[in-house]
């Protein structure tokens, strides 16, 4: 038996805004990578988000922040396993324990950073004043976060071997994610917050 109208109407309906929403969050993202520091991370990463639906900068932002909360978080887990099972040779011993103590204040600098752009007033018609100073602290914890990233990495260019070539890959992948996120956090800083609405 063939279904009735309604139902085949209500499906074609809930496809369509499937498609839509899908079709607007690529939108969305294509035209905020396209001069992140690393375009082609930031779509396939900010694309395959599972996280709520993408509408505007703002939402766009935190979602990048989120991915890199993710990366530094499992890149944390990897260094800490190292940190336990390292050879006692002491330069490489030294470099793995400052780079856990890094990545950790990376990952507390990004939670902080996503802390401010979830209540950002800009995006709903605080004071000027205060948005700017709401995204210069976002700013100020997403570059630190950033920076702690890199001084991980410093830390091993005196080092050679396994351990540097895993450690390297890991906080490369957290450092351009960061880097696309404190990009995204940016952006909304030259559009004032303005939700930029994904069109349907």
């Amino acid at each position: 038996m063939a279904p009735p109208p309604q139902k085949l109407l209500l499906a074609a309906i809930i496809a369509a805004v499937i498609v839509n929403v899908t079709i607007g969050r690529e939108d969305i993202v294509h035209s905020s990578c396209v001069h992140a520091s690393y375009p082609s991370l930031c779509v396939r990463t900010l694309s395959t988000y599972s996280g709520p639906t993408i509408t505007n900068r703002r939402e766009l932002a935190q979602a990048a922040v989120k991915i890199s909360i993710s990366h530094a978080q499992t890149a944390a887990k990897k260094l800490a396993v190292v940190r336990d099972t390292v050879e006692k040779k002491k330069r490489e011993k030294a470099a793995v324990v400052d780079c856990v103590e890094m990545i950790g204040d990376s990952v507390d600098e990004l939670s902080r950073t996503l802390g401010v752009l979830k209540h950002l007033h800009g995006v709903s018609g605080g004071s000027a004043k205060e948005f700017k100073w709401q995204m210069s602290n976002a700013q100020t914890w997403a570059s630190a976060a950033l920076t702690d990233d890199y001084t991980c990495l410093d830390g091993f260019q005196e080092i050679d071997g396994e351990i540097k070539t895993e450690v390297k890959q890991w906080m490369t992948k957290v450092a351009r994610v960061t880097s696309n996120a404190l990009y995204m956090i940016n952006q909304l800083d030259e559009t004032r917050g303005k939700p930029h609405v994904v069109r349907s």
